[in-house]
């Protein structure tokens, strides 16, 4: 009784009663909702489109602005389910590169900090290299490309928390594999000369002096005004070993890439067509192009 009087008190998600409309009129206020910010009531139309009008080229559209309108609510699972649902019944459409897109971008929005579980940093890896693979020369790979550093700064910063840990617990030999993780596979990311440092240190910490004075020399040669080179270079001489490389001049403080998730970034849906109600393919120059005001999507959608 309990358990039946909960799944009672639960509220379902409003709807729209049953009223045959006209397909551009229900695409029309759903678009002008999302112009408003009022982004479930534009589900609800956008859905409406795909009740009435389902073999109609609204309600293919229809499928790609329910994921949008979903996504900007910040119902990531649900605007990753309309994404595959558009990509799985409409693979070759031109449209199917924002699917690909809008997926990748709801991943890269669910990152969190390197302290916690990184799935979904490791999804938005996967969905972004898929458009930049598929789409090339689009904005959408484009802007793919940027969120790309930073999931793979992401990654080794959490390769670096988990090896940091290790060190200062006295195992050494794990710390080493973090490190020796973020020095192979993400050596572009703002965390590589504290790796080779943390490298150097635990080498040292093991006897194992001939990597230790490696490690230091990759860091010297690639980064000697970095700050983690100058102490790599003072724990080096302290222990009576001569780096080649000296010190450039000041220390340089490294630079982190700084992290965003930040919708105003994100690349609006591409407009379609009223006459024919076909999205325009992707050209190659769309990077090249203004992107879309988020404010005017109902004349963006509808080509007004």
């Amino acid at each position: 009784m309990a358990a039946s009087g909960c799944s009672l008190l639960k509220k379902k998600k409003p709807t729209l009663a049953y009223e045959e409309r006209p397909v551009e009129l229900l695409f029309s206020v759903g678009a002008d909702d999302l112009d408003r910010h009022q982004w479930n009531d534009a589900v609800n139309y956008f859905r409406e489109v795909e009740r009435q009008h389902p073999y109609s080229e609204w309600s293919r559209r229809a499928i790609l602005m329910t994921a949008y309108a979903h996504y900007e609510a910040n119902n990531y699972p649900e605007a990753i389910a309309d994404a595959d649902r558009f990509i799985a019944l409409y693979p070759g459409n031109p449209s199917a590169a924002y699917a690909y897109y809008l997926k990748a971008v709801c991943y890269f929005e669910q990152i969190v900090d390197v302290n916690r579980d990184q799935a979904s940093t490791e999804n938005a890896q996967v969905a972004m290299r898929e458009v930049v693979k598929r789409y090339p020369n689009t904005e959408y790979a484009s802007d793919a490309r940027l969120k790309l550093d930073m999931v793979s700064d992401q990654l080794a910063g959490k390769e670096m928390t988990v090896g940091r840990y290790y060190l200062k617990n006295g195992d050494p030999i794990a710390a080493i594999g973090r490190f020796r993780t973020v020095v192979d596979r993400y050596q572009t990311t703002s965390h590589t000369a504290e790796a080779l440092y943390r490298l150097v240190a635990a080498y040292l910490s093991l006897g194992l002096t001939k990597e230790a004075i490696r490690d230091g020399a990759v860091l010297g040669f690639n980064y000697p005004g970095d700050i983690w080179y100058r102490d790599a270079y003072r724990l080096l001489t302290s222990r009576g070993l001569r780096p080649a490389v000296t010190p450039a001049g000041q220390s340089v403080v490294p630079s982190f890439l700084p992290f965003g998730r930040h919708k105003e970034t994100t690349v609006a849906p591409p407009a379609v067509d009223v006459a024919s109600g076909e999205a325009p393919t992707v050209p190659a120059q769309a990077a090249k192009t203004p992107k879309a005001k988020k404010g005017d999507l109902v004349h963006n959608v509808l080509g007004l």
